[in-house]
């Protein structure tokens, strides 16, 4: 466990004066290329926050837990933070399968779960409780697929995804209706298991029927071993993938291979704002190389955050603080790192009280000379 700032805040051996927050990622296995960078982000914007003196005087203090990108210590972390530490709220969990299993024991307890890293579908229909900046996979893809199909002139394409992970598993269910919805034909079908490395047999199905892209729907590792196949068999056409594409990891396996990929987010290091300049010139001074996606989204979240407890008067019963706390922060528009924001309701499903999605515009990316560059 990491803590940024003092354990204080509602425990006994603290002073009441400081706001725990706990921080839930995969800091280790897999996903960690996502979490280090999400870590990074609410590091950053703690020690930026707390240099002005904190919010309404109380310093923020982090509590950071290692849920290893797995649904089962995910909930073992959200009850250890929820419990035992017993922080104001919870950011986190990396990976849409980890925030199914564990976001439900924070929505029992009234604690707000804040994703900035969830995109899947029905992340936040598991209670009112639940918010996230991360934009949904639903929200940015169509627009991505739509932009591919004029830059490349597409009329077929093929589809590869993960079909046992919630993320993977999501945008392909928006990908299949985008491409429905805007008359693009799919050629082929084809999906893989978390681990494998081997995409061969399902790319050699897709090289004979012939498509102009290859839509993927994976995370970051298995769509760089992905696209340096597709290339060892010959293949040329462009990739179209979701933000699970948005890593430095893409690059460092596919390198230039990876170049002609689209990918739709809601954060660009192009974007050439006051505030979006600044957070990458702290975050390279800070850390010694280039935030990502993952570390913006966390970086305005915790700012997010802090905008909703300048409106609340913490009491020291942290049973009412959570509760002030989730009702503050639907009200609270920002624009940082990520640009403009909002919070959006969720719709009820099942009769059950939702909560509340980012309303956020999606930036088309195209991959050149191993990064990402704002498509013109």
């Amino acid at each position: 466990m990491i803590v940024a700032s003092a354990l204080l805040g509602w425990s006994a051996l603290g002073n009441a004066a400081d706001i725990k927050v706990g921080v839930a990622e995969a800091l280790t296995g897999p996903a960690a290329k996502y979490g280090i960078a999400i870590k990074n982000g609410f590091t950053l914007a703690a020690d930026g926050i707390n240099a002005k003196g904190g919010v309404n005087g109380n310093k923020i203090a982090l509590v950071v837990e290692d849920e290893q990108g797995k649904k089962e210590e995910a909930i073992n972390v959200f009850k250890k933070l929820i419990f035992q530490e017993k922080v104001l709220l919870i950011f986190g969990p990396t990976l849409s399968n980890s925030a199914f299993a564990a976001d439900p024991i924070a929505n029992a307890t009234k604690t707000v779960v804040f994703g900035t890293s969830n995109t899947a579908d029905g992340i936040t229909n598991m209670g009112p409780f639940t918010f996230r900046n991360s934009v949904m996979e639903a929200d940015v893809l169509p627009v991505t697929t739509r932009a591919a199909v004029k830059k490349f002139n597409i009329k077929k394409v093929a589809v590869l995804y993960g079909n046992d992970d919630a993320f993977t598993k999501s945008g392909y269910d928006v990908f299949k209706s985008a491409l429905a919805d805007q008359k693009i034909s799919v050629t082929d079908t084809e999906t893989y298991a978390k681990g494998d490395v081997d995409f061969k047999a399902q790319l050699t199905k897709i090289k004979a029927s012939n498509p102009d892209a290859i839509v993927c729907s994976c995370l970051a590792e298995e769509a760089a071993n992905i696209i340096l196949q597709t290339r060892s068999l010959g293949m040329k056409q462009p990739f179209i993938g979701g933000n699970g594409f948005n890593s430095p990891k893409l690059f460092e396996i596919a390198k230039d291979a990876a170049d002609d990929t689209l990918m739709g987010s809601p954060w660009s290091i192009e974007n050439a704002s006051a505030a979006n300049k600044k957070f990458i010139a702290d975050y390279k001074a800070k850390f010694g190389n280039e935030p990502d996606q993952f570390a913006a989204q966390a970086f305005d979240a915790l700012n997010i955050v802090a905008e909703a407890l300048k409106t609340v008067k913490l009491t020291g019963s942290i049973d009412k603080d959570r509760i002030a706390l989730r009702n503050a922060l639907p009200a609270i528009k920002f624009e940082g790192a990520t640009g403009k924001f909002a919070f959006r309701r969720a719709a009820a499903k099942d009769g059950k009280e939702a909560g509340y999605d980012a309303q956020q515009e999606a930036i088309v990316n195209i991959a050149k000379g191993g990064k990402f560059i704002l498509l013109k």
